[in-house]
């Protein structure tokens, strides 16, 4: 049933629950031996961590970055196992998270002095149940985890605290979506070498990009994230040649038309003029509602079903589109700004980034619509 805000604006994100857990059964099928921690962080790149994880109940644990984020899960009634993937850096942080029963990763000495100073604080008192602990290693991203050489002494400061139950070891790849496979085979080699001595425990390596492209071998566990939503991991590889289908479909529709001359320009600072009689269609959409402003003239949309280019600056609100080779365009015309027929990663390719920002930056303002 639409809400205030469904029928008050023009601009829907529509979120294909089916679409997000065929994606999760394409991941797990490229790794049957492996867990599944699908990433739902960053309010599921966009597309409501609640709902995702609802949707995603096959996975066996759910990764957020942040404490918050995995509160918030919880008060929403979700029970799977949820990983910080940042940790926590506070003695408060620490409590809450026990309290609720959250697991998290330990990437620096300092949380490790966290652990121990809550058991030494609480020696006397009833102890809480044991948490898993993901241990991070620095193979070569050089932004979180223990360095070449700190991996066993820190594994066994963590493994003497009453406070864990489990130790695993994970690492994150920083080329992993690239064709050429060399760096991520170094850290791979790496990692292997920091394992030797720490009894082997359960291990997670592979990021989406990771997975789909078969560069790592089996590991007890892997980590989804962008593939789960429908966007390509993986560079020079399209979504739908992964088998990957979109999740968020952004769409409106559009709210004027004109017609004009050659020679006259469109939007803000006239940075763009026309070549030839023109149709222009104005859509109900714009940096507000999350569409960058800095995508290009050229860059696609789609209406009535066909790609047409993007003319003039995005706006707060407004973005205008070239429809002159669109018959039978009106007000009131649907339009995709990506999803269904249209490509997220297009969009973030013609604006010069990825589709996780796009995914990510979708504002409160439109209305979500989950099918």
């Amino acid at each position: 049933m639409a809400n205030s805000l469904t029928s008050a604006t023009p601009v829907h994100a529509t979120i294909a629950l089916a679409a997000l857990r065929h994606n999760l059964a394409l991941l797990q099928a490229a790794a049957p031996g492996s867990k599944m921690l699908a990433v739902i962080k960053a309010n599921a790149y966009g597309h409501g961590a609640v709902q995702a994880a609802r949707a995603l109940e096959l996975a066996a644990a759910f990764g957020v970055a942040r404490l918050g984020e995995g509160l918030e899960l919880r008060e929403r009634g979700i029970t799977k196992p949820i990983v910080l993937m940042e940790g926590v850096f506070t003695d408060e942080e620490l409590e809450l998270a026990l309290d609720n029963e959250l697991d998290f990763v330990v990437h620096a000495d300092y949380q490790v002095d966290l652990l121990e100073r809550r058991v030494s604080a609480h020696s006397l008192k009833k102890s809480r149940p044991a948490r898993v602990v993901w241990l991070e290693l620095d193979t070569g991203m050089s932004r979180l985890g223990f360095q070449t050489g700190q991996a066993a002494a820190a594994a066994a400061r963590v493994r003497a605290n009453g406070l864990v139950g489990e130790l695993r070891v994970m690492t994150h790849f920083a080329r992993a979506d690239e064709p050429a496979a060399s760096m991520t085979t170094e850290q791979l080699q790496r990692f292997d070498a920091e394992l030797f001595g720490l009894s082997a425990p359960a291990t997670g390596v592979a990021n989406s990009a990771a997975i789909l492209s078969a560069t790592v071998g089996q590991h007890e566990w892997v980590r989804a994230g962008i593939a789960l939503y429908g966007g390509s991991p993986v560079i020079g590889r399209t979504a739908d040649s992964l088998g990957l289908k979109p999740v968020m479909t952004l769409s409106t529709r559009v709210i004027a038309l004109r017609s004009i001359n050659t020679g006259d320009s469109v939007g803000y600072g006239a940075s763009w003029r026309a070549a030839r009689p023109s149709r222009i269609a104005t859509l109900a959409a714009g940096y507000a509602d999350g569409v960058p402003r800095h995508l290009p003239s050229g860059a696609p949309v789609l209406v009535a079903g066909r790609r047409v280019p993007i003319v003039g600056r995005v706006s707060m609100d407004m973005i205008t589109v070239d429809v002159t080779d669109v018959p039978k365009v009106s007000v009131g015309t649907p339009v995709v700004l990506w999803g269904d027929g249209l490509s997220v990663d297009d969009v973030a390719t013609a604006a010069g980034t990825i589709s996780y920002e796009l995914l990510c930056g979708v504002t409160h303002r439109v209305a979500f619509d989950y099918v």
